[in-house]
Protein backbone atom coordinates (compact mmCIF):
# COMPACT_ATOMS: atom_id res chain seq x y z
CA UNK A 1 0.00 0.00 0.00
CA UNK A 2 1.71 3.22 -1.13
CA UNK A 3 1.72 6.34 1.02
CA UNK A 4 2.88 9.94 0.75
CA UNK A 5 3.27 12.94 3.04
CA UNK A 6 0.49 15.54 2.91
CA UNK A 7 1.16 19.26 3.00
CA UNK A 8 1.21 19.21 6.83
CA UNK A 9 3.17 15.97 7.17
CA UNK A 10 0.16 13.68 7.71
CA UNK A 11 0.76 10.27 6.10
CA UNK A 12 -1.91 9.53 3.52
CA UNK A 13 -2.53 6.23 1.76
CA UNK A 14 -3.81 5.44 -1.69
CA UNK A 15 -4.68 2.26 -3.54
CA UNK A 16 -3.78 1.38 -7.12
CA UNK A 17 -6.12 -0.72 -9.26
CA UNK A 18 -4.77 -1.84 -12.63
CA UNK A 19 -1.43 -1.10 -14.19
CA UNK A 20 -2.05 0.33 -17.63
CA UNK A 21 -2.99 3.71 -18.99
CA UNK A 22 -2.97 7.20 -17.61
CA UNK A 23 -3.83 7.39 -13.88
CA UNK A 24 -7.29 8.46 -12.80
CA UNK A 25 -7.19 9.87 -9.27
CA UNK A 26 -10.45 9.21 -7.41
CA UNK A 27 -11.71 11.06 -4.34
CA UNK A 28 -14.32 9.25 -2.21
CA UNK A 29 -17.30 10.73 -0.45
CA UNK A 30 -18.29 10.33 3.16
CA UNK A 31 -15.64 11.03 4.14
CA UNK A 32 -15.02 7.31 4.32
CA UNK A 33 -12.34 4.87 3.22
CA UNK A 34 -12.08 4.66 -0.55
CA UNK A 35 -12.64 0.87 -0.54
CA UNK A 36 -16.33 1.35 -1.39
CA UNK A 37 -15.30 2.65 -4.83
CA UNK A 38 -13.67 -0.67 -5.72
CA UNK A 39 -12.18 -0.34 -9.18
CA UNK A 40 -15.22 1.58 -10.45
CA UNK A 41 -16.96 -1.28 -12.18
CA UNK A 42 -13.90 -2.71 -13.90
CA UNK A 43 -12.47 0.59 -15.16
CA UNK A 44 -9.05 -0.62 -13.97
CA UNK A 45 -8.92 -2.92 -16.99
CA UNK A 46 -8.42 0.22 -19.09
CA UNK A 47 -7.00 2.84 -16.71
CA UNK A 48 -4.76 2.94 -13.65
CA UNK A 49 -7.37 3.78 -11.00
CA UNK A 50 -5.90 5.46 -7.92
CA UNK A 51 -8.27 5.79 -4.95
CA UNK A 52 -7.23 8.11 -2.13
CA UNK A 53 -8.07 7.45 1.51
CA UNK A 54 -8.81 10.95 2.77
CA UNK A 55 -7.12 11.98 6.01
CA UNK A 56 -8.49 10.16 9.03
CA UNK A 57 -10.12 7.42 6.93
CA UNK A 58 -9.09 3.96 5.77
CA UNK A 59 -5.34 3.46 5.82
CA UNK A 60 -4.52 7.17 6.09
CA UNK A 61 -3.35 8.65 9.37
CA UNK A 62 -5.47 10.79 11.66
CA UNK A 63 -4.17 14.38 11.47
CA UNK A 64 -2.76 16.10 14.52
CA UNK A 65 -4.95 19.12 13.82
CA UNK A 66 -8.66 18.28 13.44
CA UNK A 67 -9.20 21.61 11.66
CA UNK A 68 -7.30 20.14 8.69
CA UNK A 69 -10.30 17.93 7.90
CA UNK A 70 -11.96 20.95 6.33
CA UNK A 71 -12.69 20.43 2.64
CA UNK A 72 -10.86 23.49 1.34
CA UNK A 73 -7.75 22.56 3.33
CA UNK A 74 -7.75 19.02 1.98
CA UNK A 75 -7.37 20.44 -1.52
CA UNK A 76 -3.67 20.66 -0.74
CA UNK A 77 -3.66 16.90 0.00
CA UNK A 78 -4.71 16.36 -3.62
CA UNK A 79 -1.95 18.66 -4.79
CA UNK A 80 0.57 16.72 -2.69
CA UNK A 81 -0.63 13.47 -4.29
CA UNK A 82 -0.26 14.96 -7.77
CA UNK A 83 3.32 15.94 -7.02
CA UNK A 84 4.00 12.52 -5.49
CA UNK A 85 2.73 10.79 -8.63
CA UNK A 86 4.87 13.02 -10.81
CA UNK A 87 1.91 14.11 -12.95
CA UNK A 88 1.88 17.60 -14.44
CA UNK A 89 -1.92 17.48 -14.74
CA UNK A 90 -4.50 15.13 -13.26
CA UNK A 91 -7.45 13.24 -14.56
CA UNK A 92 -9.47 13.73 -11.38
CA UNK A 93 -12.70 12.02 -10.31
CA UNK A 94 -14.86 12.90 -7.31
CA UNK A 95 -17.83 10.91 -6.08
CA UNK A 96 -20.56 12.36 -3.85
CA UNK A 97 -18.86 14.47 -1.16
CA UNK A 98 -15.52 13.86 -2.88
CA UNK A 99 -16.81 15.99 -5.73
CA UNK A 100 -16.78 18.97 -3.34
CA UNK A 101 -13.08 18.38 -2.81
CA UNK A 102 -12.50 17.86 -6.53
CA UNK A 103 -14.08 21.19 -7.48
CA UNK A 104 -12.32 23.05 -4.66
CA UNK A 105 -9.05 21.65 -5.98
CA UNK A 106 -9.96 22.55 -9.57
CA UNK A 107 -10.85 26.09 -8.52
CA UNK A 108 -7.56 26.52 -6.69
CA UNK A 109 -5.29 24.68 -9.16
CA UNK A 110 -7.02 24.91 -12.56
CA UNK A 111 -3.80 24.42 -14.51
CA UNK A 112 -3.36 21.02 -12.85
CA UNK A 113 -6.63 19.61 -14.23
CA UNK A 114 -6.52 17.64 -17.47
CA UNK A 115 -10.04 16.18 -17.14
CA UNK A 116 -12.58 16.35 -14.33
CA UNK A 117 -15.22 13.67 -13.66
CA UNK A 118 -18.00 14.25 -11.11
CA UNK A 119 -20.03 11.16 -10.24
CA UNK A 120 -23.42 11.79 -8.59
CA UNK A 121 -21.79 14.83 -6.96
CA UNK A 122 -22.71 16.60 -3.76
CA UNK A 123 -23.43 20.25 -4.56
CA UNK A 124 -22.36 22.00 -1.34
CA UNK A 125 -19.16 23.47 -2.76
CA UNK A 126 -20.97 25.08 -5.69
CA UNK A 127 -24.15 26.10 -3.87
CA UNK A 128 -26.69 24.28 -6.03
CA UNK A 129 -29.79 23.81 -3.88
CA UNK A 130 -31.82 20.62 -4.36
CA UNK A 131 -35.46 21.09 -3.46
CA UNK A 132 -37.21 18.47 -1.42
CA UNK A 133 -39.86 18.06 -4.11
CA UNK A 134 -37.16 17.24 -6.68
CA UNK A 135 -35.99 14.40 -4.45
CA UNK A 136 -39.54 13.20 -3.83
CA UNK A 137 -40.32 13.21 -7.54
CA UNK A 138 -37.40 10.89 -8.25
CA UNK A 139 -38.32 8.75 -5.27
CA UNK A 140 -41.90 8.29 -6.48
CA UNK A 141 -40.60 6.60 -9.61
CA UNK A 142 -39.79 3.64 -7.30
CA UNK A 143 -43.35 3.34 -5.97
CA UNK A 144 -43.67 -0.30 -7.09
CA UNK A 145 -40.78 -1.44 -4.88
CA UNK A 146 -41.74 -3.49 -1.79
CA UNK A 147 -39.74 -1.22 0.51
CA UNK A 148 -41.14 2.03 -0.94
CA UNK A 149 -43.77 2.99 1.64
CA UNK A 150 -41.45 2.94 4.65
CA UNK A 151 -38.57 4.56 2.77
CA UNK A 152 -40.76 7.29 1.28
CA UNK A 153 -42.26 8.16 4.67
CA UNK A 154 -38.73 8.59 6.04
CA UNK A 155 -37.78 10.75 3.05
CA UNK A 156 -40.83 12.94 3.63
CA UNK A 157 -39.78 13.50 7.25
CA UNK A 158 -36.19 14.30 6.29
CA UNK A 159 -37.11 16.77 3.54
CA UNK A 160 -39.54 18.47 5.94
CA UNK A 161 -36.79 18.87 8.52
CA UNK A 162 -38.46 16.39 10.85
CA UNK A 163 -36.15 13.41 10.43
CA UNK A 164 -36.04 10.78 13.16
CA UNK A 165 -33.12 8.59 14.29
CA UNK A 166 -32.84 5.76 11.80
CA UNK A 167 -34.48 7.59 8.90
CA UNK A 168 -31.13 7.83 7.12
CA UNK A 169 -30.95 4.04 7.01
CA UNK A 170 -34.57 3.73 5.93
CA UNK A 171 -33.97 5.80 2.79
CA UNK A 172 -30.88 3.81 1.81
CA UNK A 173 -32.79 1.83 -0.87
CA UNK A 174 -33.31 5.08 -2.79
CA UNK A 175 -29.54 5.37 -3.30
CA UNK A 176 -29.24 2.12 -5.26
CA UNK A 177 -30.77 1.12 -8.56
CA UNK A 178 -31.53 -2.29 -7.05
CA UNK A 179 -31.98 -2.87 -3.33
CA UNK A 180 -30.64 -6.41 -3.44
CA UNK A 181 -28.18 -8.34 -1.28
CA UNK A 182 -25.03 -6.76 -2.84
CA UNK A 183 -26.53 -3.28 -2.35
CA UNK A 184 -27.37 -4.03 1.28
CA UNK A 185 -23.85 -5.32 1.90
CA UNK A 186 -22.33 -2.28 0.19
CA UNK A 187 -24.42 0.08 2.31
CA UNK A 188 -23.54 -1.72 5.57
CA UNK A 189 -19.85 -1.72 4.70
CA UNK A 190 -19.97 1.99 3.92
CA UNK A 191 -21.59 2.72 7.27
CA UNK A 192 -18.78 0.87 9.03
CA UNK A 193 -16.09 2.75 7.13
CA UNK A 194 -17.56 6.23 7.64
CA UNK A 195 -15.50 8.51 9.90
CA UNK A 196 -17.87 10.69 11.92
CA UNK A 197 -15.04 12.96 13.03
CA UNK A 198 -13.74 13.42 9.50
CA UNK A 199 -17.26 14.01 8.18
CA UNK A 200 -17.96 16.69 10.78
CA UNK A 201 -14.69 18.46 10.05
CA UNK A 202 -15.04 18.19 6.27
CA UNK A 203 -17.99 20.56 6.19
CA UNK A 204 -16.98 22.81 9.09
CA UNK A 205 -17.51 26.56 8.89
CA UNK A 206 -15.39 28.06 6.14
CA UNK A 207 -15.10 24.82 4.16
CA UNK A 208 -17.16 26.14 1.25
CA UNK A 209 -17.33 29.43 -0.61
CA UNK A 210 -19.83 28.72 -3.41
CA UNK A 211 -19.70 32.15 -5.04
CA UNK A 212 -15.91 32.17 -5.33
CA UNK A 213 -15.81 28.54 -6.43
CA UNK A 214 -18.42 29.07 -9.14
CA UNK A 215 -16.55 32.13 -10.43
CA UNK A 216 -13.30 30.16 -10.62
CA UNK A 217 -14.93 27.21 -12.38
CA UNK A 218 -16.23 29.47 -15.15
CA UNK A 219 -12.63 29.84 -16.26
CA UNK A 220 -11.69 26.15 -16.03
CA UNK A 221 -10.28 25.22 -19.44
CA UNK A 222 -10.68 21.46 -19.12
CA UNK A 223 -13.38 19.00 -20.19
CA UNK A 224 -15.78 18.00 -17.43
CA UNK A 225 -18.12 15.01 -17.22
CA UNK A 226 -21.03 15.07 -14.77
CA UNK A 227 -22.61 11.63 -14.41
CA UNK A 228 -26.01 11.38 -12.73
CA UNK A 229 -28.06 8.36 -11.76
CA UNK A 230 -31.59 8.38 -13.19
CA UNK A 231 -33.13 7.34 -9.85
CA UNK A 232 -30.66 8.99 -7.45
CA UNK A 233 -32.59 10.99 -4.83
CA UNK A 234 -29.32 12.46 -3.52
CA UNK A 235 -28.59 14.08 -6.88
CA UNK A 236 -31.65 14.29 -9.14
CA UNK A 237 -30.71 14.67 -12.82
CA UNK A 238 -32.17 18.20 -13.01
CA UNK A 239 -29.79 19.36 -10.26
CA UNK A 240 -26.89 17.57 -11.93
CA UNK A 241 -27.69 19.45 -15.13
CA UNK A 242 -27.36 22.69 -13.18
CA UNK A 243 -23.95 21.56 -11.90
CA UNK A 244 -22.79 20.84 -15.46
CA UNK A 245 -23.89 24.31 -16.47
CA UNK A 246 -21.32 25.86 -14.15
CA UNK A 247 -18.45 24.75 -16.40
CA UNK A 248 -17.62 26.06 -19.88
CA UNK A 249 -16.78 22.58 -21.24
CA UNK A 250 -19.06 20.16 -19.39
CA UNK A 251 -21.17 17.24 -20.53
CA UNK A 252 -24.01 15.68 -18.54
CA UNK A 253 -24.68 11.96 -18.83
CA UNK A 254 -27.58 10.25 -17.03
CA UNK A 255 -27.11 6.53 -16.40
CA UNK A 256 -30.42 4.70 -16.84
CA UNK A 257 -31.94 3.06 -13.74
CA UNK A 258 -28.89 3.96 -11.64
CA UNK A 259 -28.72 5.36 -8.15
CA UNK A 260 -25.98 7.07 -6.19
CA UNK A 261 -23.41 4.33 -6.85
CA UNK A 262 -23.82 3.79 -10.60
CA UNK A 263 -20.80 1.52 -11.04
CA UNK A 264 -22.66 -1.06 -8.93
CA UNK A 265 -25.96 -0.80 -10.82
CA UNK A 266 -24.48 -1.42 -14.28
CA UNK A 267 -20.68 -1.76 -14.18
CA UNK A 268 -20.33 -2.41 -17.91
CA UNK A 269 -22.32 0.71 -18.87
CA UNK A 270 -20.54 2.84 -16.27
CA UNK A 271 -16.96 1.76 -17.02
CA UNK A 272 -17.56 1.88 -20.76
CA UNK A 273 -19.00 5.39 -20.59
CA UNK A 274 -16.08 6.70 -18.54
CA UNK A 275 -13.51 4.96 -20.70
CA UNK A 276 -15.00 6.32 -23.92
CA UNK A 277 -15.28 9.85 -22.55
CA UNK A 278 -11.74 9.88 -21.18
CA UNK A 279 -10.32 8.46 -24.43
CA UNK A 280 -12.30 10.82 -26.67
CA UNK A 281 -11.42 13.96 -24.72
CA UNK A 282 -7.75 12.93 -24.77
CA UNK A 283 -7.93 12.54 -28.56
CA UNK A 284 -9.67 15.90 -28.89
CA UNK A 285 -6.96 17.55 -26.82
CA UNK A 286 -4.21 15.96 -28.91
CA UNK A 287 -5.86 17.21 -32.09
CA UNK A 288 -6.23 20.69 -30.62
CA UNK A 289 -2.57 20.77 -29.57
CA UNK A 290 -1.48 19.75 -33.08
CA UNK A 291 -3.69 22.42 -34.63
CA UNK A 292 -2.23 25.12 -32.38
CA UNK A 293 1.29 24.07 -33.29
Amino acid sequence: MPTFAAHDGTTLAYHVHGSGGRPLVCLPGGPQASAYLGDLGGLSAHRRVITLDLRGTGDSATPADAASYRCDRQAEDVEALRAHLGEDRLDLLGHCGGANLAVRYAARHPARIARLVLITPSTRAVGVDIAGEARREVARSRAAEPWFAEAYAALERITAGEGRPGDGSLIAPFTYGRWDAPARAHHADGERRLSREAAAGFGAEGAFDPAATRAALKALDAPVLVLAGEVDVAGPPAAMSEVAGLFPRAELVVQPSAGHFPWLDDPVWFAGTLRNWLDQTALDQTALDQTVR
